[in-house]
């Protein structure tokens, strides 16, 4: 069945056994229900350890357990606390160091674990791998992180901004998947069919319960917006990837809503001096796992029969893979991003202008900074260089009461990856900066971002920035994007540096490069109310009139093109 669904899977090498519902203690004596795939065959094999909250059903079963099982593996699939029959009550991270660690010790005691271990798995499962090395066991040889997770602050928020699609997407996940496919898509068809209704609530709080009852950690999540709360303290696992020499495979997308979190341990991962390897597709959160499978387990497989066994021939011979967008190709990289800031790499400067616009600059060059040869720019991460006041270049009106909504980009829904965004973009609440037709291919690499000089008239505002790539036929598709929260001093400019997040994508000759900026993006991010007030609470709304000043810019990081 599953090689009718994914071509191109390896044959397999074994028959397959199982034994389902084997009980592991948790730290505290709590019942973890474990399944243990192997192979139906003599001899010793390396352990893959998969932590799910999901479940141990479909897909995990057909995708780990079995499909690794057939290829010498034992696989341990187990249901974390509180899920899928396991013990205890499920807390949003914060069990799942001890838990694994308890798993460990339990497989020490197994008579077929041959002390060599590996963990893989996505999303959540990544999280609970980084979980586990914190303090990696002397038998860890091994991991695999795809669409992976690290830190749950930065997957709900964004610069203080709530992440309201991706709450109540987790929330439908975490809640629903490891009651089986039936309950869960119950749940699904209730969440959308209430999610407008969800999404416009007056107040927010508690509006989900409607489509999925009560979830007191999501009502957590949704009421601590500052990331020095102590209710986040210790959710990040950044530091796992500082000083660990597991070697780790990590795999993404360019569509991914964790993608920027998988770039940042590769960085970690990359100054720790760790084995590592990076592999970007042309995927998002579900299409990693779905049309992507063929390529992440080949990549997947390769890493761990290396690892684990000792068969290096199945890598490849660079660290980084990417998908190049737009034009539908594959290269291969020393390292990500591509150039060195220190060295060679280059950063083009593109600057709109009152009649929309967007001209190219020529950048300073080693520093990275956005500075430019035919006038002044930014000239740090903090500021703009001196020179007249900021004039008005544009400006628009965001009203709470009908937000300008979210189209593409990296999401957790089916909805996600790359859009057309010419009916957003002809709405009043969007501004664009369009360059001329590109004479030659122009690749973009690396990290993207844009400094804005902006002006409100309530004092607060979101501030939503795209990267978009118009073709000959006037299309406009989503490139990468971000958000920032602006608070101003009256009416003066105040500079915002928002991190557009990274990309590998190739704007072709004749295509055109766009930039968008609008106060919002909704229901992706929770609508701001333009009064200062927390959008989960608020029960008022305030228009808000948003200027873009000279002085602004986008930031576009060059790789070079192959010959």
């Amino acid at each position: 069945m599953m090689r009718a669904i994914w071509r191109g899977l390896p044959d397999k090498r074994h028959e397959v056994g199982w034994e389902p519902g084997l009980v592991v203690p948790a730290a505290d004596g709590s019942p973890l229900v474990t399944d243990h795939y192997f192979p139906r065959t003599a001899g010793d094999f390396p352990t893959l350890l998969v932590r799910s909250p999901y479940g141990r059903g479909l897909p995990w079963s057909p995708m780990y357990g079995m499909l690794f099982a057939e290829q010498g593996f034992h696989v341990v699939l187990q249901s974390c606390r509180g899920t899928g029959g396991s013990g205890g009550a499920f807390d949003l991270w914060r069990n799942e160091a001890a838990d694994a660690q308890a798993t460990v010790s339990w497989l020490r005691r197994q008579p077929w674990f041959d002390g060599t271990l590996g963990t893989i798995g996505p999303s959540y499962l990544g999280y609970v791998q980084w979980a586990l090395a914190l303090d990696p066991p002397p038998e860890l040889k091994a991991m695999v992180v795809q669409v992976g997770l690290h830190d749950p602050y930065a997957l709900f928020y964004s610069d203080g901004a709530l992440r309201l699609e991706n709450a109540l997407l987790v929330g439908l996940g975490m809640t629903y998947q490891h009651q089986g496919t039936v309950p869960f898509a119950r749940a699904a068809l209730r969440l959308q069919r209430r999610l407008r209704d969800i999404v416009t609530a007056r107040p927010l709080r508690g509006a989900y319960a409607s489509a999925l009852g009560e979830v007191p950690w999501l009502d957590d999540v949704m009421t601590h917006p500052d990331a020095d709360d102590p209710h986040w303290d210790g959710a990040s696992l950044a530091r796992a990837a500082e000083h660990l020499s597991v070697p780790t495979s990590l795999i993404t997308g360019r569509y991914d809503a964790l993608v920027d979190q998988t770039f940042e341990q590769y960085a970690r991962l990359r100054q720790a001096g760790c084995d590592t390897a990076l592999l970007v597709g042309p995927w998002t959160h579900t299409s990693a796992m779905q049309q992507g499978w063929p390529e992440v387990f080949a990549e997947s497989l390769a890493w761990l029969r290396a690892h684990l066994c000792g068969e290096p021939s199945g890598l490849r011979p660079t660290r980084v893979r990417v998908h190049l967008g737009g034009e539908d190709v594959w290269r291969d990289l020393d390292d990500w991003p591509p150039l060195s800031p220190a060295t060679t790499s280059s950063t083009t400067s593109w600057v709109p202008t009152a009649d929309g616009h967007l001209d190219r600059r020529t950048d300073a060059g080693a520093t990275g900074g956005a500075g430019s040869a035919d006038g002044p720019g930014p000239v740090d991460g903090q500021g703009f260089a001196d020179g007249p006041d900021p004039a008005p270049l544009a400006s628009l009106r965001y009203d709470p009461a009908d937000p300008t909504p979210s189209i593409g980009g990296p999401l957790l829904s089916r909805t996600a990856g790359p859009r057309d965004n010419s009916v957003l973009e002809g709405r009043g609440d969007v501004l664009t900066f369009t360059g001329p037709p590109l004479a030659e291919p122009v690749d973009v690499l690396g990290p993207v971002s844009a400094r804005l000089s902006v002006s409100t008239d309530t004092g607060y505002a979101d501030v939503f920035t795209r990267l978009c790539d118009v073709d000959a036929r006037g299309r406009s598709t989503n490139v990468c994007d971000g958000l920032a929260r602006l608070e101003t001093v009256g009416q003066a400019p105040s500079e915002v540096t928002v991190r557009m997040s990274s990309t590998a994508y190739r704007f072709p000759a004749g295509h055109r490069i766009r930039w968008q900026i609008s106060a919002g993006a909704h229901p992706r991010y929770a609508r701001n109310p333009g009064t200062g007030k927390s959008p989960v609470d608020a029960v008022d709304f305030t228009p808000i009139r948003m200027t873009l000043h000279t002085g602004s810019v986008l930031m576009l990081p060059h790789g070079s093109r192959p010959a």
